[in-house]
């Protein structure tokens, strides 16, 4: 086995296609095929099989691909750590967030961090919660910005801020509805008119998805809804009155002041929550420790709360 194998073995797994992958590594064809087939004969069994005109996992193929990428992702972890230990200020911070906190929060903590430490490398990545949370199991990263922690993952915060989930909408659709619609604010009249409205929707796998879809069954209401895939997008739609949305008030503060939406009163809401800075168990490389330090220091988060 070779790291080359393993790389082109990911790439494989990744597309489903011995061309795209080829197209990816920049190899022939031959090569990526010459590769996986070694990587097999070394390992013993059939990772790939055709499906179609391209390629699936097999069973042994998915279960080798997580400690695949985990391999990689620990191999890149120790060179930047032996960079690290070599010169503090060189290496890289590496960090992933939610879409919301990497366009709202995290700017604002690189900002500060990069006048620090200018000679400090940052690599940023942004996703849903399940992709964050693939990203730093598989150790592609130190940090990772997002909602609370899911029962049973094996991580250590160090530092929370808080914020607030908010139903919006245009000025023009949060003012009209029912007689009694949200403008009065009355319960009684609201609901009925929210049942009627376009929810936008996150994709699944979104933390703010989640939270949506567990206030639509506090509510005990089935609206219409309209997936869309970036918090960008659902901002603009909602301005243009395409319907409304529960998102971060973070995420709409500017839009918010400008009066370009409007916060709708629906009973349960503000939902309070918060952001948090996860990372694995253990010492966090000194780029990702000093990003903690200024995170708390200027970047308004704060140390978790001990229980015990």
């Amino acid at each position: 086995m070779t790291l080359n194998q393993l790389r082109t073995f990911l790439a494989v797994a990744e597309h489903g296609s011995v061309r795209a992958a080829a197209q990816e590594l920049v190899v022939t064809q031959a090569a990526v095929s010459a590769s996986v087939a070694a990587l097999q004969k070394s390992l013993g069994v059939t990772l790939v099989t055709p499906d179609g005109r391209g390629l699936r996992l097999t069973n042994a193929g998915t279960a080798y691909a997580g400690y695949a990428r985990r391999i990689l992702g620990l191999l890149d972890e120790a060179a930047l750590a032996a960079a690290a230990a070599d010169d503090p200020e060189r290496g890289e911070l590496r960090i992933a967030a939610v879409t919301t906190g990497a366009e709202q929060i995290v700017p604002g903590i690189l900002g500060g961090f990069r006048r620090s430490h200018p000679h400090t490398g940052v690599r940023l990545e942004a996703g849903n919660r399940d992709r964050v949370r693939a990203l730093l199991d598989r150790h592609q990263v130190d940090l990772v910005l997002g909602g609370r922690p899911e029962p049973g993952w094996d991580v250590v915060v160090h530092a929370v801020r808080p914020h607030e989930l908010v139903v919006v909408a245009s000025p023009e659709l949060a003012a009209g509805g029912t007689a009694a619609g949200p403008a009065e604010g009355a319960a009684a009249g609201l609901l009925p008119w929210l049942a009627r409205q376009t929810w936008l929707l996150r994709e699944p796998g979104s933390g703010t998805r989640a939270s949506t879809d567990a206030l639509l069954a506090d509510l005990d209401i089935a609206p219409l809804t309209l997936m869309v895939g970036s918090n960008v997008a659902i901002r603009e739609s909602a301005q243009v009155g395409l319907g409304v949305t529960l998102v971060s008030r973070d995420a709409v503060a500017a839009e918010l002041a400008e009066g370009k939406l409007a916060v709708i009163p629906v009973p349960g809401t503000p939902l309070h929550r918060d952001w948090y800075l996860v990372a694995h168990p253990g010492s966090l490389p000194p780029p990702a420790a000093r990003l903690v330090a200024h995170a708390l220091a200027e970047g308004g988060f704060h140390r978790p709360a001990t229980t015990g």
